[in-house]
């Protein structure tokens, strides 16, 4: 059966893809502990639209946040995030998406001006502090990756209040205090995450 929504602490975490543009060698699908976040399988036989995620959710209003996370990258269904995005809003809700950054790469424009107004924060996973680092544990499929996650990072605060950057402690090369540095640099928090502790 797949699992569209799962609850961790009060926020509601939605898994609208397996899809990702990144093949990071520490994600739990591509290792021993497969694709399972706190007991939960993410394994998806389908990729859920929207009136199916939206009856998931149920009432957004009893949740900390409804969060768009999953085991796949949520913005690479953008029309179909923003659609259950802009409807969570509309019923009192608080949206945050956690993203490798890339959605302008791989949508060939600049999507947020359109997130503005409807997604109330944004995580991103910075990974690394150099584009060679960043290959090594993420292996990117397309070129400039790196390079389009920090440009990204870059312009968020524009339009969205709420922006952190993340990396994981623990990764060979990674320097966390690099990664930092590079997210003050750009306006936004950080936050430092532990390898293996997923949720």
């Amino acid at each position: 059966m797949t699992r569209i929504a799962y609850t961790i602490r009060n926020s509601l975490y939605l898994n609208i893809t397996d899809r990702c543009t990144l093949e990071c060698r520490f994600c739990p699908k591509h290792t021993a502990q497969g694709p399972v976040v706190h007991d939960f399988d993410l394994s998806l036989d389908h990729r859920p639209e929207t009136a199916e995620i939206i009856e998931a959710i149920g009432d957004p209003s009893g949740y900390d946040e409804i969060v768009f996370c999953g085991f796949g990258e949520p913005t690479l269904r953008f029309k179909v995030l923003m659609e259950v995005a802009r409807w969570i809003k509309a019923h009192a809700g608080r949206v945050r998406i956690n993203t490798d950054g890339l959605a302008n790469l791989v949508n060939k424009r600049n999507v947020l001006p359109e997130m503005q107004g409807v997604v109330d924060s944004l995580s991103v996973s910075m990974n690394a502090q150099n584009p060679e680092i960043y290959a090594q544990h993420c292996q990117p499929a397309l070129p400039g990756s790196w390079e389009a996650m920090l440009a990204f990072l870059e312009q968020a605060p524009e339009y969205i209040s709420q922006v952190t950057a993340t990396a994981i402690a623990g990764l060979e090369g990674v320097d966390i205090m690099a990664c930092e540095k590079l997210a003050r640099e750009r306006g936004v928090g950080f936050r430092r995450r532990e390898l293996d502790k997923v949720g």
